[in-house]
């Protein structure tokens, strides 16, 4: 009887949406799986992730089933890698590479890695150069994972790339300080040529950005919802995009 109130419920908030006033770009912050797993009662973190892992599909799904061209899932931080146990490391990151090659499997989305993937081991980064280069010709949806990544390197890289750039066509600091404009730091960042995000959600009752799209975020809505990622549920997703249709979005008018 619960599961077919949810349903009804579900097919009453995805009828009250406009297509024409949903995001064109959502990111999420998979928060939450550690915490799912101790109250699971599991001994290890890597239950679930690999819980999580298996919504990540899910929610790429639903986006899809919604029309949603970009999303991006933020994956692992650069905090993570200096902030968590080797062996939860190790396992996470496996974790990860099985989950993109997974959804190259499934055919329905172009993948894009954000993130640092030096960082990772050799054989976890090489996975992830194929899973780019076999989606690299799939059409949208496009989906970025967010993986060694932190939004403070990202915009460090950016500018990185564009004094590389105009070292390299023998401009002085006072040209390249005169032609320096958030639209060209924005041509350098991992996201080049997608729109910015206009929804962040983030699960698990925690309230903060934890360094996810710093620069891309300047005018994005946020949502967030209390449940632990592995128990986000299409309801809770289709709760979130009824409270983005609500809001009224200024841009600073």
């Amino acid at each position: 009887m619960r599961n077919l109130v949810y349903r009804l419920y579900e097919s009453l908030l995805e009828r009250n949406l406009v297509s024409a006033d949903l995001p064109r770009h959502i990111g999420v912050m998979v928060d939450g799986n550690r915490r799912w797993a101790q109250l699971q009662g599991f001994d290890r973190a890597g239950h679930g992730h690999a819980a999580g892992a298996k919504k990540i599909v899910d929610f790429l799904g639903w986006c899809s089933e919604l029309g949603i061209e970009h999303t991006t899932i933020y994956l692992l931080s650069t905090d993570n890698l200096i902030g968590r146990s080797t062996e939860e490391l190790k396992e996470l990151i496996d974790i990860i590479v099985n989950l993109a090659e997974e959804l190259v499997e499934k055919g329905r989305w172009q993948l894009k890695v954000v993130g640092d993937i030096t960082q990772l081991p050799y054989d976890a980064a090489q996975r992830l150069a194929v899973v780019e280069e076999k989606t690299k010709s799939n059409p949208k949806p496009l989906v970025n994972l967010a993986i060694a990544y932190g939004g403070r390197k990202e915009i460090s890289d950016a500018m990185r790339s564009i004094l590389k750039d105009h070292a390299a066509k023998g401009m002085s600091i006072d040209e390249l300080a005169d032609l320096l404009t958030p639209e060209l730091i924005t041509e350098h960042l991992y996201t080049t040529g997608q729109p910015d995000p206009d929804l962040l959600i983030r699960t698990s009752g925690e309230q903060r950005l934890s360094g996810f799209l710093l620069w891309q975020s300047a005018n994005s809505e946020f949502y967030f919802a209390e449940a632990l990622w592995p128990d986000f549920r299409r309801v809770d997703f289709l709760r979130a995009m009824r409270d983005f249709q609500r809001r009224h979005r200024r841009f600073g008018s």
